[in-house]
């Protein structure tokens, strides 16, 4: 089985998830199938067949949820990046064509968010930027086509 690496928050806001789920939204939903079914006929009953399905998609994501958390491996935030890109430092890049910069924190699949300015080191930017240096140009193969971006800070 292959380890998964994750930042102690990524794995914390994980378990925080599904604890959540365990704790309150399945209690929820198996009260919600409780009062559903004391309506009578569950054959025609369309709040039973809601609740059902409910409960299908929380349990699903509860199984997903404890596959991630056996399959992770904490990796600790970098304390310096000795001007290397590594596994959770922040990188800011230019792309060199439309001049754009970005700021991404190199984190595991499981806690990635471009969003939120967070991107998978499995990603092609991620496994383009891992072990460059500040002021390396980098060509990445992206769905939009190759990116020309230029390293422009390192960060931990």
């Amino acid at each position: 089985m292959q380890r998964v690496p994750i930042t102690k928050d990524g794995y914390k806001k994980l378990m925080s998830e599904l604890k959540r789920l365990q704790k309150e939204d399945r209690p929820s939903v198996i009260k919600a199938i409780e009062e559903a079914r004391g309506h009578g006929d569950i054959s025609e009953n369309a709040e039973f067949e809601s609740a059902k399905q409910k409960q299908g998609i929380i349990e699903g994501k509860i199984q997903e949820l404890t596959e991630k958390a056996g399959n992770s491996q904490i990796v600790d935030l970098p304390k310096n990046v000795d001007g290397k890109v590594v596994f959770g430092c922040v990188v800011i890049v230019e792309d060199l064509e439309t001049g754009e910069v970005n700021s991404y924190r190199l984190v595991g699949p499981y806690e990635a968010d471009v969003l939120a300015g967070t991107i998978s080191v499995t990603s092609p930017i991620g496994k383009a930027l891992i072990g460059r240096e500040e002021g390396d140009e980098v060509k990445v193969q992206t769905p939009k086509g190759i990116r020309n971006i230029e390293i422009l800070t390192i960060q931990t």
